[in-house]
């Protein structure tokens, strides 16, 4: 009996990896291509030139803001000689310097603006406006505005002024020249004063004194108010202007000044209704 023949090893290996089996291609078998040594050199100076580049940066940025923190903060070129004041008029110089207390010799950077306009403000009531502004290199301006008096109320024999706001700020044991004196008459209007008020009412007090032209109010020498409605202005010659409210000021002052030309010999003027004036007396 004949033995069978074997088939070569070589030709079942090439019929199982047809079957199943995954030959090697020519991708995979492919030896690997060997790197450019030149470009590989190139790539790791680029990138060593910036890392180098951003350390010097930073070093850079840390060493200029240190020596402005020393040239703001620690050198002795940047600090606080002097201290200027203006818009004072019936304050001081000095008053105001010792108020608002800005240390000389100190960083003129760590002055703090808003605190010192606050103290000022606050512990100056004449001061209605405040503005710190620093002047480099050394100095320091205290631009200042006093409140200007529009009228003054009497109590217990001192005199109180009042600015066009009806702020109260300052006392005087004599009656500031030029200045009217406000006079209150509310036994009458009861419910005014309730409705309103007593602040509401010195406010449109002062305002109708703010209100006035000019020549009027330099002869004003009373604001009587009887009610939020009735407010009468006083004049040294004697003569009166019903003002009525403190509403339409601007309104009011043009109708008097018209109606005074008009009415040269007129004792009374009513201008509060400023579209209807009357004049008598004479």
């Amino acid at each position: 009996m004949a033995g069978r023949t074997r088939e070569p090893e070589s030709t079942r290996t090439a019929e199982r990896r047809g079957r199943g089996g995954r030959a090697p291609t020519e991708a995979r078998d492919a030896p690997s291509e060997p790197s450019d040594p030149t470009r590989s050199r190139l790539g790791r100076l680029l990138r060593g030139s910036r890392r180098r580049t951003l350390l010097l940066a930073l070093l850079l940025a840390v060493v200029l803001g240190g020596l402005g923190g020393w040239l703001l903060y620690g050198s002795p070129w940047l600090r606080v000689d002097r201290v200027a004041v203006s818009g004072t008029d019936v304050l001081t110089e000095r008053q105001v310097r010792e108020v608002a207390a800005v240390q000389e010799g100190g960083p003129l950077v760590s002055v703090d603006k808003e605190a010192v306009e606050r103290r000022l403000r606050a512990e100056l009531p004449r001061i209605r406006e405040a503005r710190v502004v620093r002047s480099w290199p050394n100095g320091i301006g205290l631009k200042v505005t006093e409140r200007q008096p529009e009228l003054v109320m009497k109590r217990a024999g001192i005199y109180v002024e009042m600015d066009r706001e009806g702020v109260r700020f300052a006392t005087a044991e004599r009656r500031p020249k030029g200045v009217p004196l406000l006079v209150f008459e509310l036994e009458r209007s009861a419910v005014s004063t309730r409705h309103f008020g007593a602040e509401k009412l010195r406010q449109a007090a002062a305002k109708t004194a703010a209100g006035l032209p000019r020549p009027v109010r330099r002869a004003a020498e009373t604001v009587r108010v009887r009610s939020y409605d009735d407010i009468t202005v006083e004049l040294t010659d004697g003569r009166t202007v019903l003002w009525g409210s403190a509403e339409r000021p601007g309104a009011k002052a043009k109708s008097l000044t018209a109606l005074m030309k008009a009415a040269k010999d007129a004792e009374h003027f009513d201008v509060s209704v400023p579209s209807a004036p009357a004049a008598s007396g004479s």
